[in-house]
């Protein structure tokens, strides 16, 4: 269904109120205006950075018309842009909405083995983006030199270029490098410390599922970065993969939009199963930039 036509929300009978109001504000991004809230990709494929029960639920619930449903839905709130990846049945979930009108801005995270000239011929993309958890084992392997000549690749491909990360320090070195790229994503919950580090900071103790732990103390390291840098950067996972309880969430829009710049945004995956999330942090979100 294309974006202009009222339509319910998934899992829902009644119709939507009206979304002329409640439009994402905007931000400049290159040479276009994109909404300052982008479409996350993780939950639409299982990645849930939960547990596996979740994330199974996800995949199972995400069938490619919700995919499309909620793409869609993201548009009428002014969500004009998407953080693609290029796995899964991704490319076939992209293709049909775009052939049903459907319209975003594409900043894919790129993972490892993908070809960004096939990326670049075929998406026509406004940014590439290196993926968080390819950049940090290359960080945590000493090898950024093979993160920045993959951005020099993407450069000549004539795109804007950008490192993700879930490590602050990432960043930093990045910044301090001076590499040439355009912008940043950034974990705001540092999942990708080492088994050393995780013991160091949990004193002497180790939890499971090392990969998802999720530390309150984390978000203002990464939001500090992100505001020494003056490029573009967006914050991503800011509720913690679901783990923020609802009485929270708007709370955690609020801490990240007053902790990042005016030129930045965030990264949002959204699961409306039980209630409608894109129209509730279309809501927040507008709520909290207009009044700001």
């Amino acid at each position: 269904m294309p974006p202009g036509v009222p339509q319910a929300p998934v899992g829902q009978s009644a119709p939507l109120t009206p979304a002329s109001q409640l439009q994402v504000p905007k931000m400049k991004f290159g040479g276009v205006e994109i909404s300052r809230m982008v479409l996350g990709v993780n939950p639409f494929y299982g990645f849930a950075h939960y547990n596996n029960n979740f994330g199974t639920t996800m995949k199972e619930w995400y069938t490619q018309d919700k995919v499309c449903d909620v793409m869609h839905q993201a548009n009428r709130f002014g969500i004009n842009a998407f953080n693609y990846v290029h796995l899964d049945r991704g490319p076939r979930d992209w293709a049909r909405f775009v052939a049903e009108g459907g319209q975003m801005h594409l900043i894919p995270q790129v993972t490892a083995g993908v070809d960004v000239e096939m990326l670049v011929r075929t998406l026509k993309p406004l940014a590439l983006q290196r993926q968080g958890e390819v950049v940090d084992t290359a960080y945590q392997n000493g090898d950024m030199n093979s993160v920045k000549e993959w951005c020099k690749k993407v450069r000549d491909l004539g795109v804007m270029v950008g490192v993700g990360t879930h490590i602050p320090e990432v960043i930093a070195q990045v910044e301090e490098e001076n590499w040439d790229v355009d912008f940043y994503a950034g974990c705001v919950y540092n999942r990708r410390r080492t088994v050393d580090e995780w013991k160091k900071v949990l004193n002497g103790e180790m939890m499971e599922m090392p990969n998802d732990i999720y530390l309150k103390s984390d978000p203002p390291r990464m939001y500090q970065v992100i505001q020494q840098t003056r490029k573009p950067c967006f914050a991503f996972k800011i509720l913690a993969a679901g783990r923020i309880p609802d009485r929270g969430i708007e709370q955690a829009f609020r801490t990240a939009f007053e902790s990042i710049k005016p030129i930045d945004g965030v990264y949002v995956g959204m699961f409306p199963r039980v209630k409608d999330e894109v129209r509730e942090n279309a809501e927040i979100v507008h709520r909290i930039l207009m009044r700001s």
